[in-house]
């Protein structure tokens, strides 16, 4: 069920929602959390259809804010809010309501998302391109427990790390991290087979992938060894090759979908290792809304520092080589 309302309010959205829920014959409410989607109209459905995907697992409210700026200096002093509820089939497994934004309210959107929050629930804000500066300062990030963002949007990605860097508040994640949780297992388990030392890592992905940096600036971390970044053409990350003291660990993958494990005197063992969809993303991150301490100690370690790190080829800051970590710093890493 959809309802329309052209230049209407905060009340009346939720008046509708209300409507829509006896309309179906649904009054009780049983989602679990609000999802804040901030997008722009280029990508609004996207966005709504990767929410509604993981809202199959995670029953929420999304609302939806589009921000629509106006042309005329005119149509700027006039402000205006347009809203679609959808309740039923088509919200998905919750509610929907789209807001669209106009003239002076695109600078006050907290105050129309403020009262349509489900009471008593957790808030997730999710930017799935043009994320502010800070999310944690944004207004609308301010409302959430968990702010998500995706440097891989960003024209620079790269540059966007390093900002996210220097504003990180606890609560903050990015989808760039999330794409590398089924690498960061992957490792610590291959790891986890094998009783050597790592020595050294090779993470190869496209450049300026966001993804790419933060799988190497983690093992860089968290094993305390020379990470080199090397540049394939993709898709995404294709390899991660580590030496360790019992020879090479490698986990090679070159179509995005199926990788190979090779582990010295081990047979090759093919691995699913696919790229996720957004919905699969945003579902993952929407399973824990506390702070991650992994990805906050990443971003911590800096793009620089990683490629510093890599330039020294081995030596440490005291001209060193740096100690070998053992296998268990990368497994505890991913299970965090």
């Amino acid at each position: 069920m959809k309802i329309d309302l052209t230049d209407t309010t905060s009340s009346k959205i939720n008046k509708a929602l209300v409507q829509g829920r006896r309309a179906i014959g649904s009054p009780s409410v049983g989602m679990v959390l609000t999802l804040v989607v901030v997008t722009d109209e280029e990508n609004a459905y996207d966005a709504l259809k990767a929410a509604s995907d993981a809202s199959r697992e995670h029953p929420s409210r999304m609302l939806v804010v589009v921000k629509r700026p106006s042309r005329s200096p005119r149509d700027r002093a006039n402000a205006r809010l347009d809203a679609e509820v959808r309740v039923g089939e088509d919200a998905g497994i919750g509610e929907t309501v789209v807001l669209r934004l106009y003239g002076e309210v695109i600078d006050h959107a907290q105050s129309v998302v403020l009262p349509l929050l489900l009471p008593d629930a957790p808030v997730v804000a999710w930017w799935p391109v043009d994320a502010p500066a800070n999310p944690a300062k944004d207004p609308l990030g301010a409302l959430a427990q968990r702010r998500v963002t995706d440097s891989f949007a960003a024209q620079n990605p790269v540059e966007e790390l390093k900002k996210r860097a220097s504003v990180y508040t606890p609560g903050d994640t990015d989808l760039a991290w999330s794409r590398i949780t089924p690498w960061r297992s992957m490792l610590a388990a291959a790891l986890d087979q094998v009783t050597c030392k790592v020595s050294s890592v090779e993470v190869e992905g496209e450049q300026d992938n966001p993804s790419c940096e933060l799988l190497a600036m983690w093992l860089a971390d968290r094993l305390g060894v020379p990470v080199r970044r090397a540049v394939s053409k993709g898709p995404g990350l294709t390899a991660v090759r580590m030496e360790t003291t019992c020879g090479p660990v490698a986990i090679d993958r070159a179509d995005g979908s199926l990788a190979t494990l090779s582990i010295e005197g081990q047979p090759d063992r093919a691995v699913a290792l696919n790229r996720r969809e957004t919905a699969e993303l945003i579902a993952e991150e929407l399973r824990r809304l506390d702070p991650d301490d992994t990805y906050a100690a990443t971003l911590r370690f800096g793009v620089d520092r990683l490629r510093e790190a890599s330039a020294e080829a081995g030596q440490g800051k005291d001209g060193a080589a740096p100690a070998p970590a053992k296998k268990t710093a990368a497994r505890k890493a991913a299970s965090t």
